[in-house]
């Protein structure tokens, strides 16, 4: 494997990282669909159908996603559309997962409906692996999404090459955590998408104060939440997220037994629940990253996440090959390179 430069070799040899005075980058004239060709494809599963949108060539190695509150397959466009993802990703299939109801334009789900818990939404991944003919996938999971990943490789670790976990959270809901979020369900239900709901979901994403940060950006998730998400599903979501279980793992017995970033920004409302999930993994295949001036760090940093995520890939036995600009596995006689805990 060729030579990792200076930059790399601080990367992989950390284990709790801060990147500081950088520049918040935004591509211009960003928009959420369509900006790439994506096909999208219904799978059925023991709990209804789900909407799969498939990004890439099948034949090559798979990357499954899971989004957050709120959104669905359609946050992560701007991010893989990012100049180096896109490079990146020129030899992989990414498989956005959609959790049930959440895409654009889905209809209420019925009155009867019983929304599946987060352990049964991590289940549904065995059904689109099956669906898709998958061995094995590196998950990349953002809040919610991020804690449903985590659940499926805490069961079917041989199934999961490594996690990049955003804002994901290990334990139960707080008691704060729960008032806020019956209060936004209640309201969904009632009367939509109120303005105290997306204040939260706001704060949720972005944390305080983002309009100072990118007033365009964030005006463009107001409009988004307002007009294209069904109140009704979010409640649903959200109930199933407020109602999760503690993961169940410590440093010293169970963890997460695959290769993990967990990465957060430093003006997250989150940054205390990755701290405390980082507490929990494995410190000799883990690293805990925050990367400042920003709270939504797909959006505010897409360049220093993209960086991340190729050199956590690198160090765990995925070459980048800037000349030919592809991406190859490499043999499995060469020990990956993880970060050791301090």
């Amino acid at each position: 494997m060729p030579s990792h430069n200076a930059e790399e070799t601080a990367l992989l040899g950390m284990d709790d990282i801060e990147l500081r005075n950088i520049q918040l980058q935004f591509p211009s004239a960003r928009r959420f669909s369509g900006e790439s060709a994506c096909v999208e494809v219904r799978v059925r599963t023991d709990r209804g159908d789900i909407l799969v949108a498939i990004q890439g060539d099948r034949n090559k190695p798979a990357i499954i996603t899971y989004h957050d509150l709120g959104l669905n397959y359609v946050c992560f466009q701007p991010f893989f559309n990012y100049v180096d993802m896109r490079a990146l990703l020129e030899n992989f299939c990414v498989y956005h997962v959609n959790a049930p109801g959440q895409e654009e334009g889905a209809p209420s789900l019925p009155e009867d409906y019983m929304y599946p818990t987060m352990d049964e939404l991590a289940n549904q991944l065995n059904y689109v692996m099956g669906h898709f003919g998958l061995k094995s996938f590196i998950g990349f999971g953002v809040g919610a999404g991020a804690n449903i990943l985590a659940r499926f490789a805490l069961v079917h670790p041989r199934k999961v090459d490594v996690l990049a976990l955003i804002n994901c959270t290990s334990g139960q809901a707080g008691w704060i955590e729960w008032a806020y979020q019956k209060m936004n369900t209640r309201s969904l239900r009632s009367r939509g998408m109120t303005q105290g709901v997306l204040d939260y979901l706001m704060w949720h994403h972005f944390g305080r104060f983002p309009e100072e940060r990118n007033h365009d950006l964030t005006q463009m998730y107001r409009t988004y939440f307002t007009r294209n998400v069904n109140p009704t599903n979010l409640s649903l979501f959200i109930e199933a997220y407020v109602r999760r279980s503690d993961l169940g793992i410590t440093r010293d017995a169970d963890t997460i037994k695959v290769p993990v970033l967990n990465i957060t920004g430093a003006m997250s409302p989150h940054v205390d629940d990755t701290v405390t999930f980082n507490g929990r993994l494995n410190p000799n295949n883990s690293t805990w990253m925050k990367i400042s001036d920003c709270g939504m760090v797909m959006e505010e940093q897409p360049g220093k996440v993209s960086e991340a995520f190729r050199l956590f890939l690198q160090g765990e036995g995925f070459a980048v090959l800037p000349i030919q600009k592809c991406i190859t596995r490499l043999s499995s006689t060469v020990t990956p390179l993880t970060p050791n805990a301090i």
